[in-house]
Formats: C-alpha cells, structure tokens, sequence
C-alpha cells in the first residue's frame, strides 16, 4: 500500500512506497501528518512533478469500494497501477433504526402525554430528496472523495453507474406481457395472497379461519411492506409470532421454516438503495469540476473476470470503466467503518421511551473524548503491555480500548497517548487471503508518532 505524502505547505503530492516512508521520518525528513489513511508531510520540499491520478469508486447498499489508480499509457493500452484501497462500510441501517425508535416514541408520547392532533403533508421536499440513511450514503462518499483529492493529486473520476432491474432480480426468466405488467397485475393484495398461501395459515396450515396478513421479517427488524414479504396466519400464530424473525418462531419446525422460506423471496432494499442513489452521486461526482467517466456492472465484472482478479469492493472500483490491465490489487485494504460523531441525546431510554440514566453533558474527559486513537502502555498489572485502538471514555477516568484483537477494559487515563482525533470513522486493515507480503500496520507506526503535527 503507497503511502500519500504531502509538502510543506500541504499540497498533494505523488504518493511514494512504504519503505521511502521510512527513511524519510527516520532522517527527519517528513512528520506523520495523518495515521489514517497514512500520510506524511515533508518538512523541505514545495511542489514536484504529478502524473494522472483516479479515484475509482464502486457505489454499493452497504459498502462502498474506492481504488486511488495510476494511469500509465502503454502500447498495449492503459495500466492501472493501484496505489490505495479503500472500502467505506455505511451507516445507513443504524440511522434508520434511529429514526424509526424516534418516530416511535413521538407517537407514544402524543396518545400518554398529551393528544396532539395529526400532521400531515405539512412539509416540503425539495428536489432531489433522499431519506437520511440514502443521503449518507452519498455524503460519506463524497466526503472521502475530497479526503483522497487532499492527499493525492486527482486528474479524474471514476463510477460504476449501475442500476439493479428488481423485476428479473426476483424472476430471471420473466418477459413480454408479464414483465410490463408485473406481479400484482389483476390481483388486489388479498386476493393475490389467498391465492399464493393456498388460503390457509403459512405456519400451522389452518383452513376456514380467519386469516391476517403477517410480516415474515418483522418491521421492527427492517422488513418492508412488498408482497414477497407478506404471508397469511391465522390470530394465535399471528400474537405467538409477533416480531420474532420467522427463524426464531419455527426453529422447531424446519419442514414449515424451509417451506416459507422458499415462497418468500429475498429483500430487495439493497439494490433500490443503489438504485435511488446512483444518480445523486454521479451529479455531486460532476460538480467537482472533474472529468467523471461512467461505467455499467456488467463491464467491471467483464474486466475483473479477464484479469482474473477475485470478487472485492475495492478491487471492483479499480475494474470499473475503460482499462486494459491492472496491477498491484494483491495489497492490504483500508477498513473505514462510518461510526458517527455521537448524539446529542444525553439520556439513555427504556423500551418504553422513558429515561433510565443520563450521561455527562462534557463528552471529553481528561482531554479524550470516545472516538479518539490512542495508544495505552500499561507498565504492570493483568493488562500489561500496549494497546492501540479507538478509546470510550468514562468520566471516572477509566477507558475501554477497543483494539484489533477485541476490548480492553479498566485502562487509566494516565496510561493512554493520543494519536489521532475522533473524526467519526474507525480504521482497521485487512490483508487480502493468500497474501504473503507485508504491509505497513497502524501499530507499526507508533515509534514516528513523537514528531506527528497534526
């Protein structure tokens, strides 16, 4: 993995290799100016000579893949030479699942509390408008997009625009009139529900009853409302099950679970989360003022498959668009975790959206707030030794460190070195399987530290 290198008055530079890293910090030559992604700044030298850098990006529901490339003109065509990877894993479903307890309680407390009437259609939505959990999909991206432009010098951009047709996602083999005119199609749900379930219970298999509509992945656990989510059952399966997955109500019954299972089908939230923002990102992607160059789903796997690369987020950004061969993909991966920059709730609530403890109004303690990087070295005691990781602090002065290898509970304050600060990401590296060579840790770097700026 190259390391980004800056000069002295921070302007990208060429990214150079990990052992002329190295040597430059240990002559003095340069100070680490970031642990993550790992970028160093020279003390001496102002400008030097660029080549054609891309950031190639492979949009996704859940992870996001960026490949910072090399461009190198050859008779044989292009070259890529991957210089970073990287893959941004989102937060989409975590603020979802906020905003659905929040709407939650809103609504339990105008029917406890006091009645409040109803609102409805009393706000606007400009053009444009994403959910919170799409549109930080796209924010997180282009906030690392800018990260890469500060670090290495970017001439061009790359995105997979791809779209996900739902239809044959769910049937391959569906065409002509039944494709234009889809499932429900002279059916109402009901009926098309009676018809699909036999008209019996899904779970226990009553006939002649009352039958209601269940959700076969609960609401409350991120299921949708589509009709390849619905079963009938009957009341006593229907407040039996309630919002239990369908894994855990029919553990006991795998001959019932396997039957459901193979009528359902699989969720598309996914792909209409690409779907709803692959557009929003190609348009911020544009107005940067770089060349954005698109290319199709099936012509990065064209690609990876001839190269004979595996499958990975990272590594299908560096085959996507135009590009005749690809070198240096067998190299670590950069983990970046979107973690958040906390809440400004200062109470913890129970089930039932009462509170159940408060927490301190100051976040930072001791001059580390949770988030930061720090390096702890323990003289004595059952926690001897160094641990490098994101810290969580306690008012009392003792912090949980959370390390590669998993928590350290019970650190002082006292012992702890801070090494970076929080900015709402957490970074781990991931070797790729099969790989022999080495690669620069985070860990690794802690002797350089002492003379990191910033």
């Amino acid at each position: 993995m190259a390391v980004f290198v800056l000069d002295k008055h921070k302007k990208p530079l060429m990214p150079c290799s990990e052992k002329r890293a190295r040597l430059l910090l240990e002559r003095r030559k340069a100070v680490v100016h970031t642990i993550a992604p790992f970028t160093i700044r020279l003390k001496e030298r102002v400008g030097g000579l660029i080549q054609p850098v891309r950031i190639k990006i492979d949009p996704g529901s859940k992870t996001t893949g960026f490949a910072v490339v090399r461009e190198e003109k050859e008779e044989g065509g292009t070259t890529a030479r991957i210089l970073f990877q990287a893959e941004l894993h989102h937060r989409g479903g975590q603020i979802k699942k906020k905003l659905d307890q929040r709407r939650a309680f809103r609504r339990g407390r105008r029917s406890r509390l006091r009645y409040r009437k109803p609102r409805f259609d009393n706000r606007t939505r400009p053009s444009g408008w994403l959910p919170p959990s799409l549109r930080h999909r796209v924010d997180t991206t282009l906030s690392w997009v800018e990260r890469f432009r500060r670090r290495v010098p970017v001439s061009g951009l790359s995105q997979e625009l791809v779209r996900f047709d739902t239809q044959r996602l769910e049937n391959p083999e569906i065409s002509g009139t039944l494709y234009q005119q889809g499932t429900l199609f002279g059916y109402e749900v009901r009926e098309y529900l009676l018809e699909k379930w036999g008209r019996q219970c899904a779970y226990c298999g009553a006939k002649n009853v009352l039958l209601e509509i269940d959700h076969i992945r609960p609401g409350s656990r991120g299921g949708s409302d589509r009709v390849a989510n619905l079963a009938l059952a009957c009341r006593p399966c229907n407040e039996t099950k309630g919002n239990r997955p369908v894994g855990e109500f029919l553990a006991k019954r795998p001959e019932v679970l396997n039957r459901v299972l193979s009528r359902a089908k699989a969720p598309l939230k996914d792909a209409a989360a690409v779907n709803n923002t692959r557009r929003a990102l190609f348009e911020r992607l544009s107005a940067t003022g770089l060349p954005v160059e698109t290319g199709s789903g099936g012509r990065t796997r064209w690609n990876r498959i001839r190269f004979g690369i595996p499958k990975g987020h990272s590594l299908d950004a560096a085959c996507v668009g135009s590009v005749d061969r690809v070198t240096g993909w067998n190299a670590p991966v950069l983990a970046i975790k979107a973690t958040g920059r906390g809440a400004y709730q200062r109470t913890r609530l129970d089930a039932f959206g009462f509170p159940r403890g408060y927490l301190t109004r100051e976040k930072r303690h001791f001059s580390f707030q949770t988030g930061d990087r720090v390096r702890a070295v323990v003289p004595a005691g059952k926690k001897a030794g160094t641990h490098v990781g994101r810290v969580a602090v306690r008012a009392s002065g003792s912090f949980n460190i959370q390390t590669g290898s998993g928590v350290v509970q019970g650190i002082s304050h006292k012992h702890c070195r801070l090494i970076q600060r929080s900015d709402g990401y957490g970074y781990s590296l991931e070797a790729r399987k099969g790989e022999e060579g080495t690669a620069l840790s985070l860990p690794a770097l802690n002797g350089g530290l002492s003379r990191a700026t910033g």
